[in-house]
């Protein structure tokens, strides 16, 4: 079974042969078992991310055992991680919970201050051998400035670094999100060379600017709000045509079968393979 120390070999792989892991993230077992589905049957790495909201109504040590039980049968390389932590406090709970990455959002603070939480999650996540990923640009908001980006990685020594570069999260009611700045991120990669870059707000986002973005150096892409769509409107269309129909297991697999394709599109995008 891969751990979480050698997942680091993916994002390797991904960066030399110019694909990209998804991130799907979950609040609930169907999209889990959605996820595992897709990924197992396009043998691909994968990533299940809980945000804090996410993770609270799971349970931290919850989602570790959710995770743990499928990917002991599914035998494919995963890791579970904290999506959007806001707080050392929070991350040291998802750590000790068993978390194999954490994710320290800290883009809304002043640099020098997200600097030293950042360092400091670093050094008490190494303890426990677990992947740190950082955050400079707040998504949605001013683009990352490739100068920060760089003082960031050299004085922290995250695994990974999560850029603004014009994506937002969510999707836009029009279905088009704002495009993919590839000569930022390009500039962002030259100052960061070694550090694996991370891409948020992937949902909505253009597939020929995904495309373009992995082979500008993205290795990691999440995905959230399509997984969302997908359930909910499966749910209402299958609760509207049988009404009377009150058992989970009866109605949930139409559910399932959509997100799974969602996954499955996305991977194939990204172009991840184990």
């Amino acid at each position: 079974m891969v751990s979480k120390k050698n997942f680091k070999e993916y994002f390797q792989k991904a960066q030399k042969e110019k694909w990209a892991i998804g991130q799907f993230n979950i609040s609930n077992v169907e999209t889990l078992k959605a996820i595992f589905l897709a990924a197992e049957k396009l043998n691909s790495p994968v990533i299940i991310g809980t945000s804090e909201g996410e993770s609270s109504f799971l349970g931290l040590r919850q989602s570790v055992y959710l995770v743990r039980a499928f990917k002991e049968e599914a035998k494919i390389p995963t890791i579970l991680n904290l999506d959007h932590g806001k707080s050392f406090d929070y991350i040291q709970k998802a750590i000790l919970a068993g978390y194999d990455s954490v994710h320290f959002d800290g883009s809304t603070l002043p640099l020098e201050e997200n600097i030293h939480l950042a360092k400091k999650i670093v050094k008490y996540a190494k303890k426990f051998k677990v992947l740190v990923e950082g955050e400079v640009g707040v998504i949605g908001g001013a683009l990352t400035n490739p100068d920060d980006a760089e003082r960031f990685v050299k004085e922290t020594g995250v695994d990974l670094l999560a850029v603004n570069i014009g994506t937002e999260h969510g999707v836009r009611e029009s279905g088009e999100n704002p495009r993919v700045n590839i000569e930022r991120l390009k500039e962002i990669k030259e100052k960061v060379k070694n550090t694996y870059l991370v891409l948020h707000g992937g949902s909505g986002t253009a597939v020929e600017d995904i495309k373009e973005a992995i082979k500008a150096g993205i290795v990691k892409i999440n995905i959230n709000t399509d997984l969302r769509i997908a359930y909910t409107q499966t749910l209402k269309l299958a609760l509207n045509k049988n009404p009377k129909e009150f058992i989970p297991y009866k109605y949930m697999p139409e559910v399932i079968e959509e997100v799974k394709k969602v996954v499955e599109e996305k991977i194939k995008i990204f172009g991840s393979r184990a």
